[in-house]
């Protein structure tokens, strides 16, 4: 027995059924993934109009004030502003770099799980047409059987019907695949075109806070005063003249 025949007498045994079955339990997944990114963005929802004008608003007053405007959202792009508004007492490039590492990672959040969606809407076709592969092997499998029957009646019976079942199943293998791959498809599109929406809303909002810190100077941070290379600390020279002061108005009194 050669490899083909090996390989030909697994297809023809274990049927397309398994295919069927594996492409059932993807889509079920795929439908999960789909209602659970679907609540992950409704919950997200706000109002971006409102949002930019509050901002704005708060802004004017204080900063303190934008915080509580920002923590009221429950958007991502409120999220990330909020990180940019924690280090705005640390100048704009503080608060620039914050609101970058936080976009990045309300960015890994919203694409969650969508890179199964991707996959499987890609793949999901090739499944299928895998199982409408072994069907057509078992076509031409009870053809051969057909071929090898004793009677030319029997054999003229026995073939119409297992090849029409076996292309049948096929066929259903592929639709299968289809069913399974558009969905997924069709929803990961529209979830990146929400995060690509979501991601256009936070550059506008990030903008609006840096040219608030660019245009409002900030007060910077108390730092001690360092000491120039070669001379002593500015501290210590205080100090040294306190005591020589004190020396001095012992020795008067002496």
């Amino acid at each position: 027995m050669n490899l083909v025949e090996w390989l030909q007498r697994i297809m023809v045994g274990f049927g397309a059924a398994w295919v069927m079955w594996l492409m059932l339990g993807l889509s079920v997944l795929s439908v999960a993934i789909i209602l659970e990114r679907g609540w992950f963005f409704w919950s997200l929802r706000d109002d971006l109009v409102v949002l930019q004008r509050d901002l704005r608003n708060a802004l004017r007053e204080s900063i303190d004030a934008a915080k509580k405007r920002m923590e009221a959202s429950p958007s991502a792009e409120a999220a990330v502003v909020l990180a940019g508004l924690a280090e705005a007492q640390n100048g704009p490039s503080a608060a620039e770099e914050a609101m970058s590492g936080a976009q990045a990672l309300q960015r890994m959040k919203l694409e969650r799980r969508l890179a199964y969606l991707g996959t499987l809407g890609n793949n999901a076709p090739f499944i299928g047409l895998f199982g409408t592969v072994i069907g057509v092997v078992q076509a031409f499998e009870a053809l051969g059987e057909a071929a090898k029957a004793p009677t030319a009646g029997a054999a003229s019976q026995m073939a119409p019907q297992a090849v029409m079942s076996s292309i049948a199943e096929a066929l259903v293998a592929t639709a299968v695949g289809l069913a399974v791959a558009i969905p997924a498809v069709a929803f990961n599109n529209f979830y990146q075109r929400l995060i690509k929406s979501k991601l256009a809303n936070t550059e506008a909002l990030t903008r609006i806070l840096m040219g608030y810190l660019k245009a409002t100077p900030m007060p910077a941070p108390y730092r001690e005063p360092q000491a120039i290379p070669g001379e002593e600390p500015v501290k210590t020279k205080a100090k040294a003249s306190k005591k020589s002061d004190s020396s001095d108005k012992s020795e008067e009194s002496k």
